[in-house]
């Protein structure tokens, strides 16, 4: 199958600052990957690279071509929807439909008028008299209507209330997305989206620190709630972290069999959230380590 994206040893630096670490990842056709990263952690820099929209190092490329210098055609095939929606706030509703309509050829107001319905968006109302809820609504209903072979979601459900948020979800996967459209999402809310997510990536400090697909994830990595009698024993196979729940330690394992953990109590596949916290707690250790090893 063909990559969507595949990216290596792209590299991007502000002065002293490495935003991007030699990043390797690649992307197939027909996946939902999940881009989570702590603030600051280069989330916004490599989106801005794939998009064309900064310059780098290495090798990237999007759907085949080079974002930084064939951006105009890339921009034929990509959606984009910002953390903060960008509409002019003297523009009508109505008027904004219509600019879209005449300015990309693949937009369908069919479908734009469908998702608008499910909303309280009045046609007539002014983008400025509508809230902040509202502003995000009429964004993310002109950006599905278009037919994008790769639609890049930046925070897309911000400011929205839950109800909204698992109906953008639910109309994303059974309206939207299909075998021949690729949609990277980044979010803090990361319970909200691993149930659609296929490949997952974790950014920290600009370098990729986890690259799984959801069925790798959860192959290999294993959650146990220790019995109290067999705790000796799971802290010896070394998990990668360790937390108290109700006075029982909960372990995350790697890299072991689930056979050697079965027996130590309750097993299951970690959330996102949980992995996410003992990576990032993970790398700042061994980050620790090495600046005192160094000194």
């Amino acid at each position: 199958m063909a990559n969507v994206i595949s990216a290596k040893n792209v590299n991007k630096s502000y002065g002293d600052f490495k935003a991007l670490n030699d990043v390797n990842f690649e992307l197939e056709k027909g996946r939902i990957l999940g881009l989570i990263g702590p603030n600051g952690a280069g989330k916004t820099t490599l989106l801005k690279a794939v998009l064309g929209l900064t310059n780098y190092s290495g090798d990237l490329k999007v759907l085949g071509l080079d974002p930084h210098k064939q951006r105009d055609e890339l921009m034929q095939r990509v959606c984009f929807v910002a953390d903060v929606a960008v509409l002019p706030r003297w523009i009508k509703v109505s008027q904004a439909i219509d600019f879209v309509e005449g300015v990309h050829p693949k937009f369908n107001r069919e479908l734009c008028e469908k998702y608008l319905k499910e909303t309280k968006i009045k046609r007539d109302s002014k983008v400025k008299a509508l809230s902040k809820g509202m502003v995000a609504q009429l964004h993310l209903a002109l950006i599905m209507a278009i037919d994008a072979d790769l639609l890049i979601l930046d925070e897309p459900t911000l400011g929205l209330d839950i109800l909204y948020r698992k109906s953008f979800y639910e109309s994303l996967l059974n309206d939207y997305f299909d075998s021949e459209r690729t949609i990277i999402i980044t979010t803090h809310q990361v319970e909200e989206i691993e149930h659609i997510l296929s490949d997952l990536v974790f950014i920290q400090d600009g370098e990729i620190v986890l690259d799984d697909s959801m069925e790798e994830v959860g192959q290999s990595y294993f959650e146990v709630m220790v019995e109290k009698e067999f705790e000796e024993a799971a802290m010896a196979l070394n998990p990668m972290n360790v937390r108290e729940v109700f006075g029982q330690k909960v372990c995350l394992f790697n890299g072991v069999e689930r056979s050697q953990v079965e027996a130590f109590g309750k097993v299951r596949k970690p959330s996102v959230a949980d992995l996410f916290v003992a990576k990032m707690r993970g790398q700042s250790k061994a980050e620790g380590q090495a600046k005192g090893e160094v000194a």
